[in-house]
């Protein structure tokens, strides 16, 4: 049954997948002192192949089951940027390649061949105005290259699950810290996700005053219970300040076996039907932005 009278007939991209490699499950084993088969078995996750390239046609696989055209696969560790860059030669023209990267210890050239480079500062602990950013923002406006930066409440689940300290600092959470950046860079294009996480108003002043930054919708966006907010409000005020042609549809996917979350689909389509929104609207915001983003 479909969500709305218009989502059977739109194209979905998903502009926030992360893609949990094998190196991906490795990396938390070492930290757990545990073998990627033990961290799979313990979370009832599905251990990846150890080439990125099948586990790109397993996604592949499971957008094509949903009814989605294209995604963006986020590398959620650093130094894991080949894996997505495996998954888009695979699939061509199935999806984009993100990576996380830490500028604190790595350098521009590692972007090479990304579609976005993802920022964690509270992760990382470093300002987005920090200057060893600068160098890695010069190559994205070079390059065309989009820039994610997370922003606000900042959990990785699987990390609690696994008794994993999480030592984030939100102190370099803030969109405000971008403000400075996005206007030193017009030409680049930044994604801030989840709404901001919390910092919500933050986020939407950020947008409003900067029409190179954009705003992804994915997740739970579990943050709306700081501020007393609920999904259909959160989309009124930013459709009123940024308006349909600058948030960007997510979902927030990460592991097999539940794949994609259609939960996230279905609950923002509704929010957004709830709006008055059309087809039109929900077009931009399912994928026609994203692709325009790509385009240059």
């Amino acid at each position: 049954m479909s969500t709305t009278p218009w989502t059977d007939n739109l194209p979905v991209t998903d502009a926030h997948l992360h893609f949990f490699s094998r190196r991906f499950f490795e990396m938390l084993a070492a930290q757990a002192g545990k073998s990627a088969e033990a961290i799979a078995s313990e979370l009832q996750w599905e251990l990846p192949p150890v080439d990125p390239a099948q586990l790109a046609k397993r996604w592949a696989a499971e957008l094509d089951a949903q009814g989605v055209r294209q995604a963006a696969l986020i590398a959620s560790v650093p130094g894991d940027a080949d894996s997505v860059r495996a998954a888009a030669v695979a699939c061509p023209g199935r999806f984009l390649a993100y990576a996380m990267v830490n500028p604190l210890v790595e350098t521009p050239e590692s972007t090479q061949g990304l579609d976005a480079v993802c920022f964690f500062p509270a992760m990382h602990q470093y300002y987005i105005h920090d200057a060893r950013v600068e160098p890695f923002l010069e190559r994205a406006a070079s390059e065309r290259t989009l820039v994610f930066v997370h922003c606000g409440v900042l959990t990785v689940g699987v990390r609690k699950k696994l008794g994993l300290a999480s030592p984030f600092d939100m102190r370099y959470s803030n969109p405000i810290d971008l403000h400075g950046v996005a206007l030193r860079h017009p030409r680049v294009r930044f994604v801030v996700p989840h709404f901001g996480a919390g910092y919500f108003r933050e986020a939407l002043m950020l947008a409003g005053l900067c029409s190179n930054v954009y705003l992804d919708t994915s997740s739970s966006n579990s943050w709306m219970r700081y501020l007393g907010l609920d999904l259909v409000t959160v989309f009124r005020r930013a459709l009123d300040i940024v308006g349909p042609s600058r948030l960007l549809f997510g979902t927030d996917s990460s592991f097999f076996p539940r794949g994609w979350n259609r939960e996230i689909f279905d609950t923002q389509m509704r929010a957004l039907a709830e709006l008055g929104a059309g087809a039109p609207d929900a077009r931009l915001i399912l994928g026609e932005n994203l692709e325009r983003l790509r385009a240059g």
